[in-house]
């Protein structure tokens, strides 16, 4: 009989895990269900991940945490405030979660030791399995036949079989010719859209990751509501919840406030923009969710990017504010989005704001496609003056006839590095439309 055996994959330690290896692991558990709605625990593995990576990292000890994740000062009493104990054993619980479902499929492993805090990578190995071996009777069948042993002449019912069996196979190879229609049609989606497919293979060609990073409407929410924009810095520092708990703002709104960072806010329009580009896009392994607020700097420079949202939502795309001429704006005393056209030219204004018409909406777009920070891959910019105007821009990225008429615009049948300013309308219950009314493009940057 033949013998297999059924045991779980081995873990074993691997000193020759890159870097990069190491850090993209940390990126999906962060992003994962299991951290979704605990932005405390996300900040406590993604410290505590970082520091893992620096080359001669000494063990990473409960003070420092306590200070640079939770806000602690840096002579807290640890033995009255175990905040980073309780936290540290829920993160275990979580990152065993994470691979025991969502992460099943990870070929690398992290696990925080107890009675430390420096995270260990491993790699999982399969075990090899055991070979089959024959059994006795297995032997027996092939052993061969005498010479004046004949074969059976096969009877009617046997002859009768093969025009059954034949048309099974026809309606087999029918099925199957239809299935791979169907899977062509997905695989090859740009086939019939070669404007489609000369601007997004463009975009794709240096097969790098493309991540796709969705705006974070809760630090929309925070802004408007202290009346305090957020850097860039203090974003990616987290710095603008440790001025809003130092502030002499109410119990009651510090609360409120507490209550929204704690939500990973994404409005309708900027999720049909992230959709309408998975929806285009080939299935492949290079695409990547993410949302803004878990986003991190090394990732811009080394992959492509598409930012979705303004720089009020999504503030990574403050790192192309001086590369770019048509830059979307917010006037916070009027809680009202404009297009600022830093350099008009004949026939160009130079705001581009809403009208306040209940019956016809009229927005406003700026999509820019530019080189990332490093110029070792591309970026997407896809802002609207609102989430719908957002969605608008997406389409006019996904849409035949939207790139074939700027193709015709530019004269070119490439695209280069451009920018674009559509504006965007909808008559009480229509769709969206874009309609370009300004444009640069940016040849020198290839």
């Amino acid at each position: 009989m033949a013998s297999r055996t059924n045991t779980p994959m081995l873990e074993v330690v691997d000193d020759q895990l890159s870097i990069d290896e190491r850090r993209a692991l940390v990126e999906r558990i962060a992003a994962s269900v299991q951290f979704r709605r605990s932005a405390r625990l996300r900040d406590f593995l993604l410290y505590v991940g970082r520091q893992a990576l620096i080359e001669g990292c000494p063990e990473i000890n409960e003070q420092e945490i306590g200070t640079k994740v939770f806000g602690r000062s840096s002579s807290y009493d640890r033995s009255q405030d175990n905040i980073v104990r309780v936290n540290a054993t829920e993160l275990r619980k979580r990152i065993d979660l994470y691979f025991a479902s969502e992460g099943a499929h990870e070929s690398l492993l992290i696990e925080i030791p107890r009675g430390g805090y420096k995270p260990i990578f491993r790699r999982r190995i399969p075990k090899v399995q055991e070979q089959p071996t024959l059994s006795d009777d297995a032997c027996l069948s092939m052993v061969p036949l005498p010479d004046d042993i004949t074969l059976a002449t096969p009877s009617k019912g046997v002859r009768m079989l093969w025009p059954i069996l034949s048309l099974v196979f026809a309606v087999v190879c029918l099925v199957l010719l239809q299935q791979n229609r169907a899977m062509r049609k997905t695989l090859y989606p740009w086939d019939g859209k070669p404007a489609v497919a000369a601007f997004w293979a463009d975009f794709l060609h240096s097969h790098q990751q493309t991540d796709i990073v969705l705006p974070d409407a809760s630090v929309t929410l925070i802004e408007d509501l202290t009346q305090h924009p957020i850097s860039l810095g203090d974003y990616m520092s987290r710095n603008y919840m440790r001025e809003v708990q130092a502030s002499d703002i109410s119990p009651d709104r510090r609360f409120d406030l507490n209550q929204i960072f704690n939500r990973n806010l994404v409005t309708f329009g900027d999720f049909r923009a992230a959709q309408q580009i998975l929806a285009l896009t080939p299935v492949s392994s290079s695409l990547h969710l993410a949302l803004s607020r878990y986003y991190m700097a090394d990732s811009i420079k080394r992959n492509n990017v598409i930012l979705i949202g303004g720089k009020k939502a999504n503030p990574w795309i403050r790192l192309f504010d001086d590369q770019m001429n048509f830059s979307l704006d917010y006037d916070t005393a009027h809680s009202q989005g404009f297009v600022t056209n830093r350099n008009p030219q004949l026939g160009e204004e130079a705001i581009y704001s809403s009208p306040a018409d209940p019956n016809t909406l009229t927005s406003y777009s700026v999509i820019a496609y530019l080189p990332n920070p490093s110029r070792t891959g591309n970026a997407i910019i896809l802002a609207g003056i609102d989430s719908d105007a957002t969605n608008a821009a997406a389409e006019f990225l996904t849409s035949e006839e939207q790139l074939e008429k700027f193709q015709r615009i530019l004269h070119l049948q490439t695209f280069p590095y451009f920018e674009v300013l559509p504006k965007t309308s909808r008559l009480s219950g229509t769709s969206f439309s874009a309609e370009p009314i300004a444009y640069r493009t940016y040849p020198n940057l290839h």
